[in-house]
């Protein structure tokens, strides 16, 4: 195979040129997004910059205990994201979307580099890091998705809930439609793409292993493997975090407490 063509830092600021497209487009059409852009795009090539010199001590260093840690960050980050943008009171959901996380990526790392890798050293920073990321980054984007379906869906029609209680005398029961439009929601996008993968899209793993030298078939195989564990991953953790998160939205009587999530809101309004 070809040696890995490198990119000097010179030619990838060459690269950011192409913003010029999006940016003539926003300024024609009056859209005032410029500025988010370029902080966005900075701050994304900084942290980058910082996560690639901090993964290159961790590759170097590869031990357990600090590969975990850094996997826990990651969980914990992820966590304060989905209750930022969802909308909700950290009290009483940063706990259940910890465990739900921490549960999916147990499971996901567990079979994935345990049983189908079968690696002699399942912390090895090389695969647990970047699978878990994978995991954990999709798992981050279609949980805020479901959730925000989930409680908003609850919230808009609290008297159907309400009318499915009364005749079911189940909360259990009641829930049901609600947690399908979340998972729906949540999941749709991902099994659409997965159905085009291939035909429209070349997903990215695959893409950089192809760029880094890997023979396109053991590519193809990673590719299969991760969009798996992304899946079960995602569904897993979507399921657990509403699971969970109605042992604090329902009282004993499996009335909705809807406080939890517009007080929330009120907050940001002010804001």
């Amino acid at each position: 195979m070809n040696a890995i063509i490198d990119i000097n830092i010179w030619e990838l600021a060459f690269g950011f040129l192409l913003l010029i497209f999006p940016m003539s487009f926003f300024y024609y059409f009056r859209i005032r997004m410029e500025k988010d852009v370029l902080i966005n795009v900075i701050r994304m090539a900084v942290q980058l910059f910082l996560v690639a010199l901090y993964l290159e001590f961790i590759f170097t260093f590869n031990n357990a205990w600090v590969n975990s840690l850094w996997v826990l960050l990651m969980i914990i980050v992820g966590v304060f994201t989905i209750t930022k943008r969802v909308a909700l009171n950290r009290k009483y959901f940063i706990v259940p979307f910890f465990i739900a996380g921490l549960t999916s990526i147990l499971i996901i790392d567990v079979f994935c580099l345990g049983f189908i890798l079968k690696l002699d050293y399942v912390f090895d920073a090389r695969y647990f890091i970047p699978i878990t990321g994978m995991v954990l980054g999709n798992a981050l984007n279609h949980n805020i998705v479901g959730l925000n379906r989930y409680f908003t869906s609850l919230t808009e029609k609290r008297e159907l809930y309400q009318f499915l209680l009364t005749n079911t005398g189940n909360n259990k029961i009641a829930i049901r439609p609600f947690i399908e439009e979340a998972a729906r929601a949540a999941l749709n996008p991902m099994i659409a793409n997965m159905s085009v993968i291939g035909l429209v899209t070349l997903p990215g793993m695959m893409t950089g292993q192809i760029l880094g030298g890997s023979p396109p078939a053991v590519a193809i195989k990673y590719q299969v493997m991760i969009m798996v564990a992304i899946f079960v991953g995602c569904t897993i953790n979507i399921f657990l975090s509403i699971i969970l998160s109605n042992r604090f939205i329902f009282d004993e009587y499996g009335n909705f407490k809807q406080n939890l999530i517009q007080l929330k809101k009120k907050q940001l309004q002010k804001k």
